[in-house]
């Protein structure tokens, strides 16, 4: 059932700074589908190998949590743009977002449509770039930004387009250009047509690392209860 817009809506998001130890890799693979085994073999660089595979490892174990269901043998089925859903569980919303160093999840059982979105804080973005994915309103909003604040400016931006892409389901199959933003007291409002869209709600998230993540909501309720925390890996050997 839908929340109620007087009932805040609960979404959980987590962080994770995994360990880069290939022996790590190899324990968090037992939990992966032999798909997702097979798929990081693919991966030319380690580290790009290790991000795919912390990923999945941390977003099955904490579906395995909201589903009662053991992590290696829950379904994730991918559409057409590779948005993921667990078979049999059309209710319960979740994204995933990758960067090296940081893996970050959003889960919510109680929102039409959630995205997540990290990338590292001194990401180099190109004047090119920045052309390509932000209006021209944002472009503004940009250079007025003082110099020092503009390249973590820009990566929030971006963290923010690409979350709400991801809630839609698309991606950047869409134009990054046809997703507009506003900032009111702070925080990131999505404008279409030139007014701000109340039905979804938009986040800057504390990452405690040199990350930026963006968390991207569509629900009727306009109280939230973003539940925020570090996953910390049980499984770990003991010492």
């Amino acid at each position: 059932m839908q929340q109620l817009d007087s009932q805040p809506a609960a979404i959980d998001v987590v962080l994770w700074q995994y360990p880069k130890n290939r022996s790590d890799g190899e324990r968090w693979m037992r939990l992966l589908s032999p798909n997702e085994r097979e798929r990081a073999a693919t991966y030319c660089f380690e580290r790009d190998r290790n991000s795919f595979i912390a990923g999945r490892y941390l977003l099955r174990q904490l579906l395995s949590a909201h589903t009662e269901t053991q992590p290696d043998r829950l379904v994730l089925l991918a559409d057409a743009y590779g948005k993921l859903t667990i078979e049999g569980r059309d209710r319960l919303q979740f994204s995933l977002s990758n960067a090296d160093g940081l893996v970050a999840v959003a889960v919510t059982s109680e929102c039409e449509r959630v995205g997540i979105d990290c990338e590292h804080a001194d990401a180099e973005i190109e004047a090119a770039a920045l052309e390509s994915y932000c209006s021209l309103d944002e472009r503004r909003w940009l250079d007025r930004v003082p110099a020092g604040e503009r390249p973590r400016a820009a990566v929030a931006l971006w963290t923010l387009k690409e979350s709400h892409l991801k809630a839609l389901g698309v991606g950047l199959r869409q134009d990054p250009r046809s997703v507009g933003f506003s900032w009111q007291d702070g925080i990131p409002l999505l404008v279409e047509s030139g007014e701000p869209d109340r039905q979804w709600h938009h986040r800057l998230i504390e990452s405690g690392s040199q990350h930026v993540v963006a968390l991207a909501v569509r629900s009727r309720s306009r109280a939230f209860d973003i539940r925020v925390r570090m996953f910390q890996d049980e499984s770990m050997p003991s010492e």
